[in-house]
């Protein structure tokens, strides 16, 4: 499968993640909620890291691969924690665009971090990302 199949896969998985904690948090503590889920993300992924792994796959090559998989793995673990604060105060609809930002943000650092090309065609989609945030968000 190629890269846009496994990107629209986990749109996808992402709309159903944020149904599901809506669903989820109601009635618990949103930072509870989010200890559970983790934990069932960390099963998944050993569970299909180990049943999928291949010979030398778990070669770390670098201490700066562990430096980034760990600031990786804290940002998104505030990253949730946060979301489902959110959506524990509001709702489902409202909520996940508000979370997509992101994708503009990504834009925005892969130029400034990674050197990535910011084509007029990124820009002007980053900047429509944000308006149709800001659009959902402010509807009553």
């Amino acid at each position: 499968m190629t890269w846009i199949v496994w990107a629209l896969l986990s749109a996808l998985f992402a709309a159903a993640t944020a149904i599901f904690a809506k669903l989820g948090v109601a009635g618990v503590d949103s930072n509870f909620a989010t200890a559970v889920r983790t934990t069932v993300v960390v099963l998944l992924a050993w569970g299909i890291a180990l049943a999928t792994r291949s010979e030398g796959s778990f070669q770390v090559p670098s201490q700066r691969t562990w430096l980034f998989l760990t600031l990786s793995g804290m940002a998104t673990g505030l990253s949730w924690l946060c979301y489902f604060k959110a959506l524990q105060l509001g709702p489902a609809s409202r909520v996940a665009p508000i979370d997509k930002l992101s994708v503009a943000l990504v834009i925005g650092f892969a130029a400034l971090f990674l050197g990535e090309r910011l084509t007029v065609g990124k820009l002007i989609g980053g900047l429509l990302i944000v308006a149709g945030a800001i659009v959902v968000a402010l509807d009553a």
